[in-house]
């Protein structure tokens, strides 16, 4: 939303060249409209990572945008969908303060660049209009077969080798004395070696542990047992990534020289998702407290923690306007998808034990800290809800053009002279 501070700024065209270049049913579009957008276009097309036209091209491009901007309105109209006076004024809010700016300090500044608070606000109406015609028309014409949703497990499933497969490996240690010298640490790498050489020409593992290893398996025939990767120390999976089922390979530790062989590599039988444990300060703009003052608080409140003199936990208990701040703000563990995507967005992008500056969400204005993460167990109901709910996500755009278009074809569309 904050591009409409620049719709008049970031082109001016002279009254007397301004001129309609085409008609949407009986709405008109000018050549100021398509040259205002046109900027605004190719800010979002570099955003998205997509090829930018030139010159008339973008100005074409700029139209068509327009058009079918002016096709779903007229659509939003006919089908009843209405933006109350009060969600205007909370959009206002929001811009404001993603601006870091006062809702006064936007009007000013808004003014100054040619265009008018009556303007900003029916720019408002549109994009809230706009947004909530999609809501209502595009998730019920997404469709999600069972068949796609095994594939997206399948696939997940696939990758999981490659993230955190299960694995079995065989260990022997060969130890190393604290005080060794360098003649008894280069006598004990030989000895290392060898067994590595045993290993690799395949003599059998078991005895060849039961011989040689000082480590806790030598009993079990050097097998470690399967289990998931991350339960296996790191030297060990790093040592062994690469590795195909067979191979061998020798790594020291402070401990000594350990050689390792990988048994069993497979997609883990326990699929997991990463919870995230965060908590947050929530105010929540009204009466007396504006989004913009609610934003400076909970600033200063960062900076005060940050600077140890004060306590998060204190201060959720005592200023966050939900039912965590009893909790000290703590929200416990959550899933994917368990909070609002304004909200997730950021905490999903901290790292542990960062604070985010403050954020809005539709419920008022956040203070986030991220305290763990973890990879816990998913059940095969979530596991086949989250996969659905992914393929919906990566279908939405695509489906949502398709109806942005089908509402389109049906309006009347005249053009005029092309845009300049």
């Amino acid at each position: 939303m904050a591009s409409v501070l620049s719709v008049s700024a970031q082109t001016q065209v002279s009254r007397n060249s301004d001129f309609i270049v085409a008609v949407v049913d009986s709405v008109p579009i000018t050549n100021h409209d398509v040259r205002s957008r046109a900027p605004q276009l190719r800010d979002q097309l570099k955003q998205q990572g997509k090829a930018i036209p030139e010159g008339d091209a973008l100005l074409k491009a700029a139209l068509e945008r327009l058009i079918v901007e002016k096709a779903l309105l007229q659509f939003a109209k006919e089908t009843g969908v209405t933006i109350e006076d009060e969600a205007i004024t909370q959009a206002e809010q929001r811009m404001a303060a993603q601006n870091q700016i006062s809702v006064d300090a936007l009007h000013q500044k808004v003014k100054a660049e040619g265009s008018s608070i009556e303007r900003l606000r029916q720019n408002l109406r549109d994009q809230l209009t706009l947004q909530r015609l999609t809501e209502r028309n595009v998730p019920g014409r997404i469709k999600v077969s069972d068949t796609e949703i095994d594939q997206a497990i399948r696939d997940r499933q696939s990758a999981s080798v490659d993230i955190n497969p299960d694995i079995e490996l065989g260990h022997i240690l060969i130890s190393v004395p604290e005080k060794a010298t360098e003649s008894e640490l280069s006598a004990l790498q030989s000895k290392a070696q060898s067994v590595l050489a045993a290993v690799k020409r395949g003599d059998d593992f078991a005895r060849v542990a039961k011989e040689f290893s000082d480590g806790s398996e030598r009993d079990k025939g050097g097998l470690m047992g399967l289990r998931a990767a991350s339960r296996y120390p790191t030297l060990f999976v790093e040592a062994t990534k690469s590795l195909n089922v067979g191979d061998a390979t020798l790594v020291r530790s402070g401990a000594g020289f350990h050689v390792l062989k990988l048994f069993t590599k497979r997609a883990s039988s326990v699929m997991t998702v990463t919870q995230t444990h965060a908590r947050h300060i929530l105010l929540r703009p009204g009466g007396q407290l504006s989004q913009t003052t609610a934003r400076a608080q909970l600033a200063d409140y960062k900076r005060q923690i940050e600077a140890g003199k004060a306590d998060f936990e204190k201060l959720a208990r005592a200023h966050s306007q939900d039912g965590s701040a009893q909790e000290g703000g703590d929200l416990g563990w959550a899933s994917p998808g368990m909070f609002v995507p304004e909200f997730e967005e950021v905490m999903n992008q901290l790292q542990l034990g960062q604070i985010a500056d403050p954020n809005i969400s539709r419920f008022g204005v956040h203070l986030i800290q991220v305290l763990e993460r973890r990879e816990a167990p998913i059940s095969e109901r979530e596991l086949r809800e989250l996969a659905r709910n992914n393929l919906r996500d990566k279908k939405f755009e695509e489906t949502y053009q398709l109806w942005a278009q089908e509402v389109r074809g049906r309006a009347y569309v005249e053009y005029r002279d092309a845009p300049q």
